[in-house]
């Protein structure tokens, strides 16, 4: 035993204080949908969907069951309406494998370029080098909270003579962050969200959105996640599947919404309270265009000894994420590429990352006990 044994460890993330916060406006939702006998395709996610468009800034968002199947339906919406020559999708490695199973579930062949070690983020650079008459999309994926700089890429890309490739946003970790004023999720020609209980915006089950101001994509995807439908019972689209949002998760979300701004605010005050305290040989995870704080993420040159460390007193830790895409043992034999130059910022960086507390309902105890603990390692 330490002289930490006797304290409450400090979880990774603690999703019961989300509906202890906010309990009675919740239930009294959850109960009203249960009550109305329709619980699929009602007014409930119509009125989110409206909401939740409005808020990010854009014409359409089409509620869909999870954030996997957002990126699917949006990769086959763009396949279908847009037509590209290519079955390239360019796409980092490090992010989880979401865009790759996404991609190979639609036959595109993942092509990964390389990030910036600073935030963690894609190299635009490294996108531009990986660009080629076989691309079929680029896709951006704003991890941890932070913000690629879509509009630069965008800017590059037409340069480049790249016009006609479109470009998604992956906000699954960064829901409400904004480049420029405007909100992600309005920045590319197409995005996709998750809220999976854990992200800025959770839903209290499975659930996710695509949302865009391009009305032929808005529509491809909304037939899409139905069977394909253009009537009911009419598939005038190939490729379609069963993939909704259901009427308890939406107005779950719509309760949520309306906060959303305010448990961003605390994400970020917890990061900046944790940047005081950094020892030497440890920095924080930032996009130079800031962070609405998904994740606490560091970069140590002896990861597993400073997980150690804190583990000792008794703080909840993880590694988001372990293996990189084009690593991954199940995805061995299949085609993929990497971007002239290869992936050395990803490759160096995956044996330093660490994740560490970091949620809105975290408390001060809890918030000073975390930064003491950064602040005393090795001293």
């Amino acid at each position: 035993m330490n002289q930490f044994s006797a304290v409450s460890p400090i979880p990774l993330n603690d999703l019961k204080r989300i509906y202890q916060d906010s309990s009675e406006p919740i239930t009294e939702a959850v109960n009203a949908v249960l009550a109305s006998g329709w619980w699929l395709n009602g007014d409930r996610a119509a009125r989110f969907c409206a909401d939740f468009a409005r808020y990010v800034g854009v014409e359409h968002c089409v509620g869909v069951a999870n954030g996997t199947d957002a990126l699917e339906i949006a990769f086959r919406a763009l396949l279908s309406v847009r037509k590209p020559k290519g079955r390239d999708i360019i796409t980092v490695a490090n992010a989880g494998g979401y865009s790759t199973i996404a991609a190979r579930s639609v036959g595109l062949t993942p092509v990964y370029v390389d990030i910036e070690e600073a935030s963690q983020l894609a190299d635009i650079d490294s996108i531009l080098r990986a660009l080629s008459d076989e691309t079929a999309l680029v896709v951006v994926t704003h991890l941890y909270g932070g913000v690629v700089d879509v509009s630069t890429l965008r800017e590059k890309m037409d340069q480049a003579g790249h016009q006609s490739v479109p470009i998604l946003e992956d906000c699954a970790q960064a829901h409400g962050a904004e480049l420029h004023g405007k909100r992600v999720g309005s920045l590319g020609d197409i995005a996709t969200f998750s809220f999976y209980p854990t992200k800025n915006l959770g839903a209290f089950g499975d659930a996710g959105g695509i949302v865009t101001s391009d009305d032929e994509l808005a529509q491809a995807c909304n037939a899409l996640r139905q069977y394909g439908w253009s009537d009911k019972y009419t598939i005038a689209r190939p490729g379609g599947r069963n993939s909704r949002i259901d009427e308890i998760q939406a107005a779950i979300l719509s309760v949520l919404l309306p906060h959303l701004g305010q448990a961003n605010d605390r994400r970020v005050q917890i990061l900046a309270r944790y940047a005081e305290a950094l020892p030497e040989g440890v920095r924080l995870v930032q996009s130079s265009h800031g962070s609405v704080g998904h994740l606490a993420i560091l970069l140590a040159d002896d990861r597993d000894e400073l997980r150690r460390h804190l583990s000792e007193r008794r703080i909840g830790t993880d590694i988001h994420y372990p293996i990189l895409d084009c690593d991954q043992p199940g995805w061995a034999d299949m085609p993929k590429r990497e971007a002239a130059g290869g992936l050395p910022v990803s490759r160096r960086s995956i044996g330093r990352l660490l994740t560490i507390p970091c949620f809105p309902g975290m408390t001060e105890q809890e918030i000073e006990r975390v930064s003491e603990g950064l602040s005393a390692w090795r001293r």
